[in-house]
Order: structure tokens, then sequence, then C-alpha cells
């Protein structure tokens, strides 16, 4: 009912704020969300003992090889790790479609048998930022680990590989 009809009208409902991730920065902030990031074309590929996976979890600490780990930035508290990667690929479009537009490696040890491991979550969040603005840096890989991520973007979509730049084709080996 309404005020005409003798009842008090409803208030009005205020729509909800979604949260997201900020980006703070030295410049003056612009309200609620200003400043936000989409993480949704970012995705989460592990390089261990030479296989590249898909692994969402990573994006949270949280890949199958994190785990149960306990992360140091020392790395001589983690003697016995084996060399594992997390490879930061950004997803982007233009007219003729989907291709890879960032990729970055961030390096880590992990000592599964005695739950350690070793990595810089700071260099972590900026070669994340790196992939998002479309940089690519791979070159702390070795040939094994550029092969298979070369292998793994070619199998999981040929298109996007196909329109990606030759600077990342270069980089992986053709």
């Amino acid at each position: 009912m309404t005020e005409e009809q003798g009842q008090p009208a409803q208030p009005e409902k205020k729509e909800k704020k979604s949260l997201s991730l900020n980006v703070v920065s030295s410049k003056q902030h612009k309200g609620f969300g200003a400043g936000t990031i989409d993480l949704s074309a970012v995705s989460c590929i592990i390089i261990d003992d030479g296989v590249a996976y898909i692994d969402v979890g990573a994006m949270h600490a949280k890949s199958k090889v994190e785990r149960g780990i306990k992360f140091t930035p020392n790395k001589e508290d983690t003697p016995n790790g084996r060399q594992c990667w997390i490879v930061w690929v950004a997803v982007d479009r233009n007219e003729e479609g989907s291709y890879y537009a960032g990729a970055t490696a961030c390096e880590m040890l992990i000592d599964s048998e005695a739950r350690r491991g070793w990595k810089i979550l700071a260099d972590h969040v900026n070669k994340l930022d790196h992939s998002i603005k479309r940089r690519y840096n791979l070159t702390e890989l070795g040939e094994v680990e550029r092969a298979a991520l070369r292998k793994l973007l070619v199998e999981h979509n040929q298109e996007w590989w196909d329109r990606s730049p030759e600077e990342l084709k270069q980089t992986l080996g053709g």
C-alpha cells in the first residue's frame, strides 16, 4: 500500500555494494569500488617436475603443492626443496578473439616430506601485477619448464595461442 491509501510506504532497500580487491595508490580515492581490479581473467599454472597444470588454488596459496606447507622467506630453511613455479597467465580479448595477454613466473621451493617451503610473497604479488598489466616475464624458467608451459597453453586453447603475441611464442620456443 502507499501513503495515498493511508498506509506508510515501505522504505527503499539500498542496493548492497559488493566488495572487491582494491589497488591502493597515491591518487585520491574516488569512492566505493574505485581502483578495483578484476582477477577473473587470470589463471594460475603450476609447473612441478617438468609438468604444467592449471591450479586455481594458487590464487590463494592453496594449490596442490602449497597445501600443508609452512613457507619461510629464508631459502636456507628449505635445503631439500624441489623447484616449483607458479605462472600467472592473463587472458585478454581483441577483435579477433581471446589470447594469452600476460604471463609471469614465480619460483618456489617445496620440501613435501618436511612440509617446508620457500617463496617470497612480495615477488609473487608483483609478478601477478605484471601479468595483469599484460607483460611477459618468463626468463627465469628453464628449457624443460618453458616446454611444459608452452605445451599446456597450446593444448588448453590452440586459437588463443595462435592469436598471442610473438614475444610469448619466442620466449617459449616457437
